[in-house]
């Protein structure tokens, strides 16, 4: 930098403050420099510079899975989310850094702050991690989450009501005429502990209908779908309607139902939840609970940068959408 100013006459702190695009130095003197430092292969130090001004330029994503460490990053909602976060930050001039914690430990979360290798966090999931996420939030502000409203907390969330989402699915499969109507998903999860409770209200408020004494257990992935509905199948559980808590649980379903020679809708209808872009690829499509992920991220992307400026932000909610497909709906219907 010092060759670069006497090169165009002028000090290294103009220098410094024309690469980096200060507005106080005018433009030809910024072209000039630019051009000088193009010429002799001068390059930020871009790390350097980020100790300097005690920042990172860099945002965490991260996904604590500790209730399910057979999800993949491939998950196609993990993918959307991710891709859909990762642009938003983008645009903003950060870097993104992916983050996936399987097997959470007993301070996992605060060895992962102060590691210093973000300026702020977006969390994906509360998993079975939400004492953690609480005690952390007290002394980390820039962090949101991606997940279910809880009585209490104290950290930022953005989420669907998921309330409202297990309700409206539920309602409508009593629609449709459905008697026999399981929830499949995995407990101990506050977004799908939601969705069910929905569930459960819609069933508990409909004549005539019964009420399952809890939901069918299942991995949030397609192989543990398929696995939890071909043993369903085998000891002859008796159903006519799934509502799955998620679309890729629903994908599972639909290929265990296939292979047993069961028609959906006609013998078994299926919602999912997400609508994610696997939902109108199948065969039938797939009835399900739309969140919009793209709206989602943006609201958590402006919420931590507000955070990152020293504001305080309340949690918000996405709204939930029933999207109607041919799973659940009957020809004749």
């Amino acid at each position: 930098m010092s060759d670069i100013s006497k090169l165009a006459g002028v000090s290294v702190s103009t220098v410094s403050r024309a690469l980096a695009g200060s507005p106080l130095v005018p433009e030809a003197m910024r072209d000039k420099i630019a051009a000088i430092a193009r010429e002799h292969g001068y390059v930020v130090n871009h790390a350097a510079r980020n100790l300097r001004l005690q920042t990172t330029q860099t945002i965490g994503v991260v996904l604590p899975l500790g209730h399910e460490t057979g999800q993949q990053i491939t998950d196609p909602f993990l993918l959307e989310m991710i891709g859909h976060l990762s642009e938003r930050v983008i645009q903003r001039g950060f870097d993104v850094l992916l983050t996936k914690v399987t097997t959470p430990t007993e301070g996992w979360l605060g060895a992962l702050v102060q590691s210093h290798r973000f300026d702020g966090m977006l969390m994906l999931g509360q998993s079975d991690q939400h004492a953690a996420i609480e005690e952390i939030a007290t002394r980390y502000p820039p962090m949101v989450v991606w997940g279910e409203r809880l009585k209490n907390q104290s950290y930022c969330t953005v989420g669907v009501d998921n309330v409202y989402g297990g309700r409206l699915a539920t309602e409508h499969l009593i629609n449709q005429g459905r008697k026999a109507i399981r929830f499949i998903g995995p407990p101990r999860v506050p977004e799908v502990e939601a969705r069910h409770q929905g569930y459960l209200e819609a069933l508990k408020n409909a004549p005539r209908q019964k009420v399952p004494d809890d939901l069918i257990e299942s991995h949030f992935t397609f192989d543990g779908a398929l696995e939890t509905v071909r043993d369903l199948l085998r000891r002859r559980v008796r159903f006519d309607a799934l509502f799955a808590a998620s679309d890729v649980i629903a994908h599972g379903a639909l290929t265990a139902l296939a292979e047993a020679g069961l028609r959906v809708p006609e013998d078994v209808a299926l919602v999912g939840f997400d609508d994610v872009a696997l939902a109108r690829s199948l065969n039938p499509p797939l009835t399900t609970i739309r969140q919009d992920l793209a709206l989602a991220s943006q609201m958590m992307v402006d919420l931590l940068f507000k955070r990152i400026a020293g504001e305080q932000t309340s949690s918000a909610v996405v709204p939930a959408s029933l999207i109607v497909r041919g799973s659940s709906v009957r020809v004749d219907a």
